[in-house]
């Protein structure tokens, strides 16, 4: 067996024949199969994205059983949410070459073989290898293909199909929470675990939901999109600009690794048509040798697309708004992770515990989450609206309510802010489409991987690092501070840069006019 074109989901095609002919809207780009990516990705975020939101619960059994310090014991859920974003570029790659879907169904195995180890842990670095890593590369390699395929299948509606899938994040923290409080009390934490791994085999079968588009169908997206007036007026094309000033990204390395990939094939394809008349073992031979051919083309060809987006003459870090993205990303995540893995303990020093068991701030986070990505979606596709500046309001708002949490010694503040929180971190849905605007369709798998890397480091140094905090000065104040202040830093680095490369453009214009 071998990943065809159709299923590694890039267009190796020549465009220019199509640009001669009508475009006819494909019925699959935002509709008919479509809604069912969304559907997939939504259940792929409610089994990865939502049970990692509800690891509080199991943070506190696993301190109850180990007898270990805050920091370390938090390091087992940072682990498992920073390998599932760190590992996106080398996720990248595998769908290069492999396609989205047997990415994700091969995840799906690990994530759930992750959960089921755990169960027999008999200390906590034991649960740093089989949850941390084992779970985590397992959920990276089904929440990427998830997000890209979602950006494949929609045009016009990207915003609003993305903040559909990604609310599965907010029902999965809030039926988590509660399914794992569940079995936890009735069963135990090990048995937890083991059930919640059963359970996490489903992911194979969202990734079988993944039918990848043809080169064709590619290729009418791009010339719709191309020719669509809406989508040009809103996107970034300070910084897309970046990059077509370099070229498109590999073009000449890829043309010339496809006319030697073609003539490998057809080397093969002549010793076949002359070796029919040989015995059946020969043909046998002959039949392997295409097959092993054919698997090293699509695999030269995957490869070929993801280092050029990395290390090529016109790479992804050519595009300096990008760069600017990436260093946000760095301290962002985790601003949003902090709260969910420490408000348990909160609650329980500022003994709001019956509050609390009655509806858990984590839920209000996860289901105002919700409205949150719905809503900031649906602005978002209005044609009078950016994409961009809704991203930055919601940001502001995020890192307002951080700064303030620890402000709040109540039941009914800190619910408050935690609603606030679930609404403005609705902008995790408008992330796919910001990427989508500075480098293209073709190139989101591998900036997108970026991206979730640099989320993934956030997630993982920051609730250690909120626990190491605590462990010194028995607050979880400077904790949220720090965090908040970091998360600043980031979202100037966003409104700078694309003022700076506003402004080069602008002095490019006047010198050429003058000229």
């Amino acid at each position: 067996m071998y990943a065809s074109r159709e299923d590694i989901g890039y267009d190796f095609g020549d465009d220019s024949k199509v640009g001669s002919k009508p475009i006819k809207p494909n019925p699959n780009i935002d509709g008919g199969w479509a809604w069912m990516i969304v559907l997939s990705s939504f259940l792929v975020h409610i089994l990865i994205m939502g049970s990692q939101m509800a690891l509080g619960v199991l943070n506190m059994e696993w301190l109850e059983e180990f007898n270990q310090s805050r920091g370390l014991t938090a390091w087992v859920s940072s682990l498992s949410m920073g390998i599932t974003l760190i590992v996106g570029p080398f996720i990248g790659l595998f769908i290069s070459m492999c396609g989205c879907r047997t990415t994700a169904i091969i995840g799906g195995i690990l994530n759930a073989l992750g959960w089921i180890l755990s169960a027999y842990a008999s200390n906590v670095h034991y649960l740093f290898l089989t949850f941390g890593v084992t779970a985590g590369i397992g959920s990276g390699m089904v929440y990427l293909p998830a997000v890209v395929m979602v950006g494949q299948y929609f045009q016009n509606r990207r915003a609003l199909a993305q903040g559909l899938s990604t609310t599965g994040t907010g029902f999965g923290a809030f039926l988590m929470t509660a399914l794992l409080k569940y079995l936890c009390t009735e069963f135990g934490w090990r048995n937890a675990m083991f059930i919640q791994g059963a359970i996490s085999l489903n992911l194979c079968v969202c990734g079988a939901l993944m039918r990848p588009l043809s080169p064709k169908e590619l290729r009418e997206k791009y010339m719709v999109g191309n020719d669509s007036e809406e989508n040009r007026a809103k996107a970034l094309s300070h910084s897309t600009d970046t990059i077509k000033s370099n070229g498109v990204l590999g073009e000449e390395p890829e043309k010339k690794e496809e006319a030697a990939n073609e003539e490998v094939l057809g080397s093969v394809q002549h010793i076949e048509t002359g070796g029919k008349s040989g015995s059946g073992r020969s043909m046998y031979g002959l039949r392997l040798f295409k097959t092993v051919s054919q698997l090293t083309v699509t695999v030269r060809k995957g490869f070929a697309l993801w280092y050029s987006s990395y290390f090529g003459a016109a790479s992804l870090f050519t595009n300096r708004v990008f760069v600017a993205f990436i260093i946000w990303a760095l301290f962002a995540y985790s601003s949003f992770v902090i709260p969910f893995i420490h408000l348990p303990e909160i609650v329980k020093q500022y003994k709001l515990s019956r509050q609390d068991n009655v509806f858990p701030l984590t839920s209000i986070i996860a289901i105002v989450h919700i409205f949150g990505k719905v809503i900031l979606g649906i602005i978002s596709d209005l044609p009078c609206i950016s994409t961009w500046n809704v991203f930055l309001m919601a940001n502001f708002t995020l890192v307002t309510c951080i700064l303030t949490l620890p402000l709040m010694q109540t039941y009914i503040g800190l619910a408050v802010v935690c609603a606030l929180i679930g609404f403005s971190s609705g902008y995790f849905s408008l992330m796919p489409v910001v990427t989508e605007d500075l480098v293209g369709t073709k190139h989101l798998a591998n900036a997108y991987g970026i991206i979730i890397c640099a989320n993934g480091i956030s997630a993982l140094f920051g609730p250690p690092f909120a626990g190491w905090i605590y462990d010194i000065t028995q607050k979880y104040d400077f904790s949220f501070y720090i965090a908040g202040l970091l998360y600043m830093v980031g979202i100037i680095f966003l409104l700078i840069q694309p003022c700076i490369q506003k402004k080069q453009s602008r002095d490019k214009s006047t010198e050429e006019a003058q000229v």
